[in-house]
């Protein structure tokens, strides 16, 4: 059982920032943390995700204006959201993924809504 607490979704303003945090606790180990989104109408993507050993990726579509971080110590992801723009509408979705087996917890969601 993995529980999550997600914060830091809002309204903003095309071009303003936003900073999510996402807080895992429960039996998993050995895991690499990230941010799903999804936009209505839109498939699922996976827009960051951050190892153990602190390696990053990003989708193009946020690369230069999202930053993930972690605290290991804590279970805790973070995503700074830059620049934001309409199209970053959507509910984000942090996850945990152990890296033996694969499997992926998500977190319950938090909108963030872009106006243009």
């Amino acid at each position: 059982q993995v529980e999550f607490v997600e914060s830091g979704g809002g309204l903003v303003q095309s071009g303003g920032s936003l900073r999510l945090s996402c807080a895992a606790s429960g039996r998993f180990s050995f895991v690499s943390m990230g941010w799903y989104r999804q936009a209505p109408g839109k498939l699922r993507e996976s827009v960051a995700v951050i190892s153990r050993a602190g390696n990053t990726k990003y989708a193009d579509s946020v690369k230069g204006r999202f930053t993930i971080s972690r605290d290991s110590t804590k279970n805790t992801v973070y995503l700074q959201m830059n620049s934001l723009k309409f199209d970053d509408t959507a509910v984000y979705y942090c996850y945990v993924r152990e890296i033996l087996s694969g499997i992926e917890y998500w977190g319950q969601g938090t909108q963030v809504t872009v106006s243009s």
